[in-house]
């Protein structure tokens, strides 16, 4: 037959046929191509054609890289295995491990080839089926043919050796429970010289610790010295030109043996201290100008710190770090950063000693070593330090990139807000934040900066006039212009009159209308964010009060958004301009100083929301039932009333009363309102029952018969309610039916208050919150499914104690295996308590012929606030193998 006149036949060679492919010019020519390759190996197979199978099947390797099918050929495989001589054995075996998996069928015929190899006299032969079964092994092949890869790793060729060790691991990782039978077989390969057998007994070493307990003792007990005279050799001995890369002897090897010391000291105080000396060496003796010598030293640090080192040769590996710091490579210095943040948990002290150098770190031009050098500083911040950590964080602020600002921002409020302990100096800081980032400055941070100064009366006029520099010099900052604002608003005539001078202070001279001035300047330069705006707006209403010769500047600012298309500022608008115009004589009633800011409940919401109590100790508070909250100031505060928490009024917004609470049934209109519903000139009259005030305020009904006529009413601002002399409150219109000549001693202006949907939507919640407690029944849950298990929970709850429940868990096997050493664990956040009971068996019946019970006993110490959430992990073994299932359970029933 002319092979020319037929290039696709079983005799055309291996590079022709590539040759061909690669001339193709379309993907279609190539498939073509490889259509008819396929066609003419078919044919041959078919014919069973022994001359060139060898060759057809090293095409079928090629074109099954190309991506193509080729399953007709594996059978060819198996033919060739079975051949007798090399060249055949070595393509068969190399193309089992290319076209075929562990989880085909055929695998399983080659089992008794396989067997065959390995006790064959020739050592390539033997070399190949150890090289086969070492990337295809099955967990039932490799109970099969154990015994005989345990046999060859005694034998003398160090080739041979080092396949049967790598052919081990992959042994021992299919099969755990066979790793008993390679333990003193692996031990005794850490005699040998040759550096080949040497790693890859190091690796079968390291695969035994983590497949079975009793290895890991065993070699404890056996290795430690070998593994340390491995590692003095090869540390001081001389050049060797086939293990020598940069100057130092078969790096790989050094980091082999520190990974295997890391495992087998971790935890064990004696087999640490045996190679304490041998870990100092290596850091001490090791190059670090190349990158072999910095691999071995980045091992050897965290084999240091992985162990229980002696605190010299942990400070040593520290200082291995600090150097790596100043190294030029960045992924150096990046590994140096990560395993520095490691080192915090285990010597605080050696890593500060580095400080300067990690903070040069967070101005790198790296963006990637400037965030993890922010993370280590902001864990190196503690009492002593925080004052120049964080000047330096500020003064890098000024000069760093507008995509690190933010993480660098959001670190520096965080370090001010834990770390404070002087409140002028916390002051300070969020100032030259504000004034340098903040557009970056997040509306939490900025909400606490407020509700501390509303606090602090004694730092009030110096922080408005901080505020008011700051303004003039940084006003393109958008928080600092809203707490600018604000101050102003509140605190203006402290600003024009210079009250409350601290002796830091310059007197600085600010006229009624340069305070005006700023705030129109703000309110005309943020046209476009609404809260700002308003806020502006709130504040210049606030001035004309304080500074009534401004007022009619102050009325044309404000009549100016009267025709705003946006629906907040236009009621503002209108509603400021009438009280300025039409009632003077309560408007500095109205717009009198906002009450102190009840500091206490904005930290616990805080708290709550962020799932991270927020202070400016170092401590974090935690509030306690029946208990008091500690604070910045020193002041013991009690926990907000649990009304006022179930109505959500913990915010910055709202009002703290001074005066200690009533027990009268009413109080819950005073703290929704902010207003005082007591009449303040007969303070004997008996409250109002609670019905009437609900049927008044939602217009239901009509109100009570009055015995004789009333006493002249209080009017009030928008969203107060009147007070008559039966006491019975009536809602009036907002503005219009307001007299002017009715005096208002006392009253509180709150206008985010007015909204009428605010106030029903917070009633309908009170209504519901007061309602007696029902038995509510709820409905059974899947909790987790999968292929082999089905979790079904049922909940019950004791009358009274709505945030325990006891949940029964049943768990069903869906397999038809029986599952045997069933454990189930569960996690929970912090603000649940779980108690997990014995379950009713360890062993789950095979396709659903029986369940195991299970109850957990949960607590939500937020109930009504957070659902309950939960993390599950099962574990259990399947015919003799361990598996291990988790996941996480998000439809508990509301109201758990």
């Amino acid at each position: 037959m002319d092979l020319s006149m037929n290039p696709f036949s079983s005799g055309t060679r291996l590079r022709d046929m590539i040759r061909a492919i690669r001339a193709s010019k379309t993907a279609a020519e190539e498939r073509a191509v490889v259509r008819r390759e396929c066609a003419a190996i078919r044919a041959a197979i078919s014919e069973n054609d022994q001359d060139y199978r060898h060759r057809n099947m090293a095409k079928l390797m090629f074109i099954h890289m190309l991506g193509y099918p080729t399953h007709f050929g594996q059978m060819e495989c198996l033919k060739l295995i079975a051949a007798a001589g090399f060249p055949e054995k070595r393509i068969g075996y190399l193309g089992l491990t290319l076209l075929l998996d562990e989880r085909q069928e055929v695998l399983m015929l080659v089992t008794n080839s396989l067997k065959q190899d390995l006790n064959h006299s020739n050592q390539f032969i033997v070399g190949l089926a150890l090289c086969a079964l070492g990337n295809i092994c099955s967990a039932e092949m490799a109970r099969d043919l154990a015994p005989e890869v345990e046999r060859l790793l005694q034998t003398r060729d160090p080739n041979t050796k080092k396949k049967a060790a790598l052919c081990s691991i992959r042994i021992v990782r299919k099969v755990p429970d066979l790793a008993e039978n390679f333990m003193g077989s692996a031990a005794s390969l850490l005699k040998e010289k040759h550096h080949g057998v040497l790693l890859s007994a190091v690796q079968l070493c390291t695969e035994l610790c983590k497949a079975s307990i009793e290895a890991l003792e065993y070699l404890r007990k056996h290795c430690v010295e070998g593994l340390v005279r491995i590692l003095r050799d090869v540390s001081n001995s001389s050049y060797a030109p086939e293990y020598d890369i940069a100057g130092i002897t078969d790096p790989f090897l050094h980091i082999q043996v520190l990974r295997l010391m890391r495992t087998l000291g971790q935890g064990d105080a004696d087999c640490s201290e045996y190679v304490n000396d041998i870990l100092a060496q290596v850091a001490t003796k090791t190059e670090s100008n190349k990158n072999a010598g910095n691999a071995i030293l980045y091992e050897c640090v965290e084999t240091i710190m992985g162990i229980e080192a002696t605190s010299g040769l942990r400070v040593l590996a520290i200082n291995i770090l600090g150097r790596f710091l100043s190294n030029r490579d960045n992924n150096i210095r990046y590994v140096a950063l990560n395993m520095l943040m490691k080192a915090m948990s285990v010597d605080t002290q050696a890593v500060q000693r580095h400080r300067s150098t990690i903070l040069e770190c967070v101005k790198d031009a790296d963006v990637s070593i400037r965030k993890r050098a922010l993370e280590l500083v902001y864990l190196l911040v503690n009492d002593t330090n925080v004052k120049p950590l964080t000047k330096e964080l500020v003064d890098y602020l000024e000069v760093s990139d507008e995509d690190f600002k933010e993480d660098l921002t959001a670190k520096i409020c965080s370090i001010v807000e834990k770390f404070s302990q002087d409140k002028l100096w916390y002051l300070d800081q969020m100032f030259k934040v504000l004034s340098l980032s903040g557009n970056f400055v997040k509306d939490d941070v900025w909400h606490a900066l407020i509700v501390l100064i509303s606090n602090a009366s004694e730092l009030q006029g110096y922080s408005v006039r901080s505020l008011y520099k700051a303004l003039q010099a940084c006003g393109a900052q958008e928080s600092l212009v809203r707490v600018a604002v604000w101050c102003i608003g509140e605190y203006g005539e402290m600003l024009v009159n210079n009250i409350s001078m601290l002796d830091v202070e310059e007197p600085i001279t600010v006229t009624e209308s340069d305070a005006v001035d700023a705030v129109e300047l703000a309110l005309k330069r943020y046209s476009v964010d609404v809260t700002t705006r308003a806020m502006c707006l709130v504040a210049l209403l606030k001035l004309s009060s304080r500074f009534p010769p401004t007022s009619e500047r102050i009325q044309e600012i404000v009549v100016q958004n009267k025709g705003s298309t946006v629906l907040e500022l236009q009621q503002r608008s209108i509603e400021f301009n009438s009280i300025i115009q039409r009632h003077q004589s309560i408007k500095s009633s109205l717009l009198e100083r906002m009450p102190v800011l009840d500091e206490a409940s904005y930290l616990v919401k805080r708290a709550t929301s962020s799932q991270a109590t927020v202070s400016l100790n170092k401590s974090a508070p935690a509030a306690t039932p029946g208990g008091s909250l500690k604070l910045p100031n020193g002041v013991a505060k009690p926990p907000p009333a649990p009304l006022a928490d179930l109505l959500d009024l913990s915010s910055d917004d709202t009002l703290a009363t001074t005066s200690a609470p009533t027990a009268a049934p009413n109080n819950f209109l005073h703290d929704l309102l902010g207003i005082d519903l007591t009449d303040s000139s007969s303070t004997g009259g008996a409250p109002s029952a609670s019905t009437d005030i609900l049927m008044d305020l939602l217009s239901i009904g009509s109100p009570p018969v009055q015995n004789g006529p009333p006493t002249t009413s209080t009017v009030i601002s928008p969203g107060q309610v009147t007070k008559h002399a039966s006491a019975t409150p009536q809602v009036f219109d907002l503005l219009d039916g307001l007299a002017p000549s009715t005096p208002l001693p006392g009253l509180l202006l709150s206008l985010d208050y007015l909204v009428a949907f605010l106030i029903m939507r917070k009633l309908t919640i009170t209504l519901l919150a007061c309602s007696p407690d029902e038995q509510t029944a709820y409905p059974p849950i899947t909790a987790f499914q999968s292929a082999t298990l089905k979790i079904t929970f049922n909940f019950k709850k004791q009358p009274g104690k709505p945030q325990e429940t006891t949940m029964h868990a049943s768990f069903t096997n869906l397999t038809s295996a029986t599952l045997t050493d069933f454990m189930f664990q569960a996690a929970v956040p912090k603000f649940i308590q779980l108690r997990l009971d014995p379950a009713s068996s360890s062993t789950l019946p095979a396709s659903g012929k029986g369940s195991v019970t299970q109850s957990l006993s949960v607590t939500n110490n937020q109930h009504g606030q957070k659902p309950i959430a939960m993390r599950i992990r099962i574990s259990y073994k399947v015919n003799g193998e361990d598996k291990l299932e988790q996941g996480q359970i998000s439809n508990f029933p509301a109201g758990l």
